[in-house]
């Protein structure tokens, strides 16, 4: 499928997808975006990865140990997911990236350009998201920084491109 046949499959006349683009899955931890952006990514057919991978390994340790990043953990990580946003934008490709994304900075930073990304935030509360979070396997995010991701997020700006999808299921 093509983004203009996925923007015109239930989407409003204001909203169309740019061409090529991107799609961000963001949202905290367990929000459900690694699931969600593979199972897209399945059906249409487009590039997908795995933000975490993108982590420099001492994020990874920190986050293991129970230890939030901060923004100076994250530039690295936000930049290597930028240059995988631009160069499928460069090519022409559509793609799916998952990234938390919590911040607008964090936005802005990956959406570069200004156009041909936009920002799928699966949205849902701690209610929803803790009992997922608890219930991954062999994943070094302990839901013990639940917390610290959801004081960080900053809810996407009517002037953000994104797609807010709001989760009330808290297995999947």
């Amino acid at each position: 499928m093509r983004a203009d046949e996925l923007a015109d499959r239930g989407a409003s006349p204001a909203f169309r997808l740019p061409k090529p683009v991107v799609l961000v899955f963001m949202g905290v931890s367990g929000s459900g975006k690694t699931t969600v952006a593979g199972l897209l990514a399945n059906r249409l057919g487009w590039p997908f990865a795995e933000g975490d991978d993108l982590h420099p390994r001492s994020n990874i340790e920190k986050m293991r140990a129970g230890q939030p990043l901060t923004d100076a953990d994250r530039r690295l990580w936000l930049a290597a997911v930028a240059d995988w946003v631009r160069a499928r934008l460069d090519a022409g490709q559509n793609g799916l990236i998952t990234c938390s994304a919590l911040k607008r900075s964090y936005r802005d930073l990956i959406d570069q350009r200004g156009s041909g990304v936009v920002f799928v935030f699966l949205a849902g509360s701690k209610a929803t998201v803790a009992p997922r979070l608890a219930a991954r396997q062999s994943h070094f995010m302990p839901p013990s920084l639940l917390d610290s991701q959801f004081d960080d997020l900053e809810d996407p700006e009517p002037d953000e491109p994104h797609i807010r999808v709001t989760s009330t299921h808290p297995q999947p």
